[in-house]
């Protein structure tokens, strides 16, 4: 474990200038004092480590010093050729340097782990849109990805319901969900962060001006808030359902999980029969119906009435089928 730790920690400081021991502490996820002796340690070694003294003070790696990838296991190095999505890099326009990049590191490793990428490529393969779905690379994608990399601001036309806006934007950084590119951007005139479809977008044109990131922004994070909430609010009808335990177990594979998960954590106490009442957030009531059909006796509608009245027709329509 110590020596994966050293390993890193060269690996950190080739990274970077220098590193104070705090920083080198919080990405290695030991104390300051264990920093100090793996530094030691790496100095016996024979790696160049340099201790500058004094509150702007710090580690780093002296005479231009570079490891090469020889400590790399199999499992290591053939999950670095995971690590990137060819069909994303090719849309994106990076196919090339991603390609150059993955030789650089194959000429780097061990002869015994020359064949990484190809028994990664052999085992794994990423096909990220969903099935029934015909998907097209958006035009400007390549345009948008190289302002994201650039840091540089465009003004972006975009369709928005019958009518196309123009705006300033600050490209923070791109989404793949399900096949379908989003950007994640900062308005420059009013400071918001937005999500937009790439392929609604009508023209980019980048512009000579850079920007300055907020070091604070964490795109998986933003991301995650952004999808939660667009879930939310498709989620616009109220239906009362009463629960067996099985129709309990098994709504979150009928209804959305985000839904399922509301309605149950807000659901009360179970009756003497173990059922659950709870109020279900759907998009509506045709959806509902779709849904909830599937847990057939598990799930009672309460309401809307309209809804337990289409249950009810069904109820009858299948007593007549099985009935004899």
């Amino acid at each position: 474990m110590r020596a994966a730790r050293l390993i890193k920690m060269v690996l950190l400081l080739q990274s970077r200038p220098s590193m104070t021991a705090a920083e080198l502490a919080r990405e290695l996820e030991v104390s300051e004092r264990t920093v100090t002796r793996d530094a030691q340690a790496l100095s016996e070694a024979g790696v160049p480590v340099y201790a500058d003294r004094g509150r702007a003070g710090g580690y780093r790696l002296i005479g231009g010093y570079r490891t090469r990838l020889t400590g790399l296991h199999r499992s290591e190095a053939e999950a670095l050729f995971l690590s990137g999505v060819p069909g994303a890099l090719r849309e994106m326009g990076l196919e090339d340097a991603a390609s150059a990049a993955r030789l650089k590191v194959s000429a780097a490793l061990l002869p015994s782990l020359r064949d990484a990428p190809r028994t990664a490529a052999q085992r794994f393969h990423l096909d990220a849109p969903g099935w029934f779905k015909e998907l097209r690379t958006p035009e400007l994608l390549p345009a948008v990805a190289e302002a994201v990399w650039d840091d540089r601001r465009v003004t972006a036309r975009y369709r928005r319901a019958e009518a196309e806006v123009e705006r300033r934007l600050e490209p923070y950084g791109l989404v793949l969900k399900a096949g379908v590119w989003y950007l994640c951007a900062r308005v420059a005139d009013a400071g918001a962060f937005r999500t937009y479809r790439i392929d609604r977008f009508t023209a980019v044109e980048p512009g000579e001006e850079r920007f300055t990131r907020d070091e604070e922004f964490d795109l998986p994070a933003f991301w995650e808030e952004q999808a939660e909430r667009f879930a939310r609010s498709l989620l616009r009808t109220e239906v009362v359902v009463r629960l067996t335990p099985d129709g309990v177990r098994g709504l979150r594979y009928a209804v959305d999980p985000l839904s399922a998960r509301d309605a149950l954590a807000a659901a009360g106490e179970p009756d003497a029969k173990g059922r659950v009442t709870a109020t279900l957030r759907v998009e509506s009531e045709d959806v509902a119906h779709t849904q909830l059909t599937a847990l057939g006796p598990e799930a009672e509608v309460l309401s809307p009435p309209s809804l337990r009245a289409r249950f009810a027709a069904d109820a009858r329509r299948l007593a007549e089928l099985y009935g004899g």
